[in-house]
């Protein structure tokens, strides 16, 4: 990948910082395109990402069982914080280096599940509250090719659903989506 992972995220962390910011109180219980998560379901798990993926960039092991309840007062600030601090954690270019002794993948396809993450919550965050997310050509070219290496591995795993078929006149993000078990079309 030419484009470091770090800049990928500093591109990708503002839209869905500003995604988050546009989410109201009265949208945290609507449904979302993961069948599994409410708005505030997704949010926590969003935040949690945000924070673990901070502490996988220092090569330090997460618990990812913990489900905390981010959403006191002043969430979408401290979540912003959240998604600034995970930006500057991946900046240092030993943060690519060797294999996660948390995750035991390379540090770099880490990072990349950071940006998938990041990007494709936002997108089920939009979606669920009428909101419109913008995704850089740079970041879906990168998350494209994340999916080529590590998408069936993801679906095995449990972090994709089965990919839904792809229209003819998919955008780059509807084939993204269509790869991680979205439905571009799905509506709340």
């Amino acid at each position: 990948m030419s484009t470091k992972t770090s800049e990928l995220l500093a591109v990708a962390a503002p839209r869905t910082v500003a995604v988050v910011r546009g989410i109201t109180d009265d949208q945290l219980d609507l449904p979302t395109p993961c069948p599994d998560y409410a708005v505030r379901d997704l949010l926590n798990h969003l935040y949690d990402v945000v924070v673990n993926f901070q502490e996988l960039a220092r090569k330090r092991e997460v618990d990812w069982s913990a489900k905390n309840d981010h959403l006191t007062e002043g969430w979408r600030d401290r979540f912003a914080a959240e998604a600034t601090r995970l930006v500057e954690s991946w900046e240092d270019p030993a943060t690519m280096e060797g294999v996660s002794p948390g995750m035991g993948l390379p540090q770099e396809t880490v990072g990349q599940m950071a940006l998938t993450d990041l990007t494709v919550h936002a997108w089920d965050l939009a979606r669920a509250t009428g909101q419109h997310l913008a995704v850089e050509p740079e970041v879906l070219a990168a998350l494209h090719g994340f999916m080529d290496r590590m998408g069936d591995t993801g679906q095995q795993m449990g972090a994709f659903a089965e990919p839904v078929p792809t229209r003819a006149d998919a955008t780059d993000l509807d084939r993204l989506l269509c790869r991680t078990g979205r439905n571009p079309t799905w509506r709340p």
